[in-house]
């Protein structure tokens, strides 16, 4: 048994070293038909890197050939499969630019909008590509309303709209919790904040966001002189009628309740001092 065993393994080796042989001869000193038909090889047996190395070479060769449309799909594939998801997402794009006739433009399509999804890094990093990825998505969804894809693409496409309403968010928040040390940061809280409202309508912080304008509003309001602290305090109460009006029994009722008491009072002062004046 074990002879036997050992000699399995050896041809299996031996196999693999001719197959290595092999592609290493074509790949230095094949020729551009030989290159091609071992690319296809590599790429059918899903060794994509070295499909590429492959493709590489041959590309120019075949270019305005029949063959030019199966190389740039499995070129985009190769790209996916080896993860260089934006190559990928480009590749895909381009392929469905190039023949927009092919039976294989919808995957396209599909698979660059996914290349984009994948490369798509976390909501802090920077949002070139969930944003590709967005446009990308909507535009399937826009073009295969039948698609067999579409509830993916949906799901995705909430996913990527998530990620951007959870980085503006952050954002905005970001300039309020900053705004002790940086008193500038109070109103380009209240912008952000007002920018994630009207960007993302029906977005899953808005409750949140409302009340932390709210809040951004207030505290702005109260660290004003009193030249500006009239029309801030205004804008703060309108701020919290607004909360209130969208979410008549918010989760923050009791903070927002007592923000309000709080700039009512500092109106009753400021009116008393400016009966003063």
């Amino acid at each position: 048994m074990q002879k036997m065993i050992r000699r399995v393994y050896f041809i299996f080796s031996f196999l693999i070293l001719v197959s290595c042989g092999e592609y290493q001869k074509v790949l230095n000193r094949g020729t551009i038909e030989q290159q091609y038909k071992m690319a296809v090889k590599m790429y059918e047996a899903k060794k994509y890197s070295k499909a590429l190395r492959l493709f590489e070479k041959v590309t120019a060769a075949y270019r305005n050939k029949p063959q030019q449309e199966r190389i740039q799909f499995m070129v985009a594939n190769s790209n996916f499969n080896e993860k260089n998801y934006s190559i990928a997402g480009y590749y895909f794009n381009r392929f469905a630019q190039n023949y927009p006739k092919s039976s294989k433009k919808e995957e396209a399509d599909f698979l660059s909008a996914l290349s984009y999804y994948k490369a798509a890094p976390v909501y802090s990093k920077d949002p070139t590509d969930t944003k590709k990825a967005l446009e990308s998505f909507q535009a399937f969804i826009d073009k295969y309303p039948n698609s067999l894809r579409l509830d993916e693409a949906n799901k995705y496409y909430k996913e990527l709209q998530y990620k951007l309403e959870t980085k503006a968010f952050e954002i905005a928040k970001g300039y309020y919790t900053t705004a002790d040390a940086y008193p500038g940061n109070y109103r380009a809280a209240i912008t952000a904040f007002d920018n994630l409202l009207s960007d993302y309508l029906g977005t899953t912080y808005k409750e949140e966001a409302l009340y932390y304008r709210l809040k951004a509003a207030h505290d702005f309001a109260l660290k004003s002189t009193n030249r500006r602290k009239d029309g801030r305090i205004k804008a703060a109460i309108k701020a919290y009628e607004k909360l209130k009006r969208n979410f008549p029994e918010t989760k923050y009722k009791e903070e927002s309740d007592k923000m309000l008491a709080t700039l009512h009072k500092e109106q009753e002062q400021l009116q008393q001092f400016n009966s003063k004046s």
